[in-house]
Formats: structure tokens, C-alpha cells, sequence
């Protein structure tokens, strides 16, 4: 027996409510019908999705692996329709999913080329690595936005494009910073602001600072780039940034950079899945970004 879609479609949408008393209300249904539905679907599955506490509903771990592969059927069919239907939408969607941590230049450098058209409505979300994958594998997102490439296998069939590079440098007020000196005094007479310890930048300034003998005085472990900046403008110490984060500050003169490079660079990837119908935007977006030269001041 073929499983029901519509009954699959209001265990959906009870499951994303919580409430099936809302639940009913918002689809125009009686309480009994919508709780009759379910038990349809619950028997075609031969297993419970809701354990039923008072009036709140809890999913069963039958449950979350049946919204699992709802969100992946519903959100594939919503991506069926704006693909192919007749003529299109007017404004087409372009979902992006993006690091929380991740350069905001970078950001406005990939998705500049559809800023402003009026045919296009771009949708930006922010999150942790595993979030913004989870989106794309759910068909939420087009395209994630990444510093690191994400491992692949064949339950997350994911394509990795390398877009980018920066230059990581050592930035400072004047009064803390001398640009001539060298980088080993500078490191070990200066407190330091670094990414966190999941931050591949932040591995290469580990195996840097070991290979000088240093042990510098860390004074701030941050995962995001902009109050990086903002420490360094407070002189709270001397700053691991890519030097395009604080170009304003750089060009006025309130913060310097160290002149000796400290050869580290920050990798930039757009993660796509491996789709039948993918968004097109997405290859003109990567087309574009793919061919500015690497390190480029746009980002």
C-alpha cells in the first residue's frame, strides 16, 4: 500500500507546530480529523510519532525520522514547483546559508552580483557549520557559505568550490604596534587577540607561534571577526585578522599592521548539493567569485 502524502502532510505540519489544537484551527480542520489522519499515517508506518502529553505533543525517535524525510519531500517539492513552473516567479528565491564566523566582506563580495536586481530576493541565514549544512541537505538553503570544506560521503553528496584567499595578518594601535619590529618580539612582549580553537586560522598561529618557541599571552579567544576588530581599536592587544576586516581603520591610521607576514591565509568555499534542478543563480554567483584572483581587497 502506497504511503499517503496527505497524511504525511499534516503529520508535518503538527509536528512543526507542536500544537494540534493550532494546528487544526490553521488548516481549517476539527480536532478528531487531523488526530485521525495521523493514526492513518502512524499505522501505514507501523510506528508511533507523537508521544501525547496532556496537549502538548512530543515526537516519538520514529517521529523526528519521519519530519526528517518530510522536510526533505515537501521542501524538494517546493523547489519542483519555482524550478518549473511556467515562465517562473517574477522574483526568484536565493537562499543562502552562511558561517556565523565568517567575513562579512566575503559575505557582500559573493553575493554582490544579485544585490539590488529586482527579480531576485536573497534570503540570508547565519549559523554553525553543522546548521548551515543540515539546511543544505534539507533543500532549505542553495548554496552554504563556509571557511573549511566540509567532509562528503555518499549520505551528503556535497560539492565544495574554493573561491577565495586571504592573507591573515597581526594588527594594533601605533602604541602597541611597531610595524618593523619583528614578529617574534612582537609576539612575545604583546598580548594577543585570536580566533577560537575550531578556527583553522587559528591552527596555523598554533603551529606557528610552536615553531618560534613562543608562548604569547592570549587576552581574547573570539569567533567573530567584527569584535576582533573592535578589541583591537580598544587595545586590548594585538589582533590575528585578515587585514581587509579593519581596512578603514588601516587606511586612517588608528590601527597599523606588522610589516613581517606572518604566511597564513583564510580559504573561502561555496558548499552546494548535488541536485537535479539546482538554482542557477548559484553557478553565476560561483562563475563570478571564481574569477577574481585570489586575495583579492573585494573580500
Amino acid at each position: 500500500m502506497p504511503l499517503n502524502y496527505h497524511h504525511l502532510r499534516y503529520f508535518w505540519a503538527v509536528a512543526h507546530d507542536g500544537n494540534l489544537t493550532r494546528t487544526a484551527e490553521r488548516l481549517n480542520l476539527s480536532q478528531s480529523a487531523l488526530s485521525s489522519q495521523i493514526r492513518q499515517l502512524e499505522d501505514r508506518l507501523g510506528q508511533q510519532l507523537f508521544d501525547r502529553r496532556g496537549r502538548q505533543l512530543h515526537l516519538t525517535e520514529a517521529g523526528r525520522i519521519a519530519l526528517d524525510h518530510a522536510d526533505t519531500i515537501f521542501s524538494t517539492g517546493q523547489q519542483l514547483v519555482a524550478t518549473l513552473q511556467e515562465g517562473g516567479a517574477r522574483r526568484q528565491a536565493l537562499r543562502v546559508g552562511a558561517q556565523a564566523t565568517l567575513s562579512r566582506n566575503f559575505q557582500i563580495s559573493f553575493l554582490r552580483p544579485v544585490l539590488g536586481r529586482a527579480d531576485v530576493e536573497v534570503i540570508l541565514r547565519s549559523g554553525s557549520p553543522t546548521e548551515v549544512l543540515v539546511g543544505l541537505s534539507t533543500l532549505n538553503l542553495d548554496v552554504a557559505l563556509m571557511n573549511r570544506e566540509p567532509a562528503r560521503d555518499d549520505l551528503a553528496p556535497y560539492v565544495t568550490h574554493r573561491l577565495a584567499e586571504q592573507r591573515v595578518g597581526l594588527v594594533g594601535t601605533p602604541a602597541r604596534l611597531d610595524p618593523a619590529r619583528p614578529l617574534a618580539d612582537l609576539l612575545a612582549e604583546q598580548p594577543v587577540i585570536l580566533p577560537t580553537a575550531e578556527s583553522t586560522v587559528r591552527a596555523a598561529f598554533d603551529a606557528l607561534v610552536a615553531r618560534l618557541g613562543l608562548r604569547p599571552q592570549i587576552v581574547a579567544e573570539v569567533d567573530d571577526m567584527a569584535m576582533m576588530r573592535l578589541l583591537a581599536r580598544e587595545d586590548a592587544g594585538l589582533a590575528l585578522v585578515p587585514p581587509i576586516v579593519v581596512q578603514e581603520e588601516l587606511a586612517t591610521g588608528r590601527l597599523v599592521e606588522a610589516r613581517e607576514h606572518l604566511r597564513i591565509s583564510e580559504s573561502f568555499f561555496a558548499v552546494t548539493l548535488e541536485r537535479r534542478f539546482p538554482n542557477p543563480l548559484v553557478a553565476e554567483l560561483i562563475s563570478a567569485m571564481s574569477g577574481q584572483r585570489p586575495g583579492s581587497s573585494t573580500l
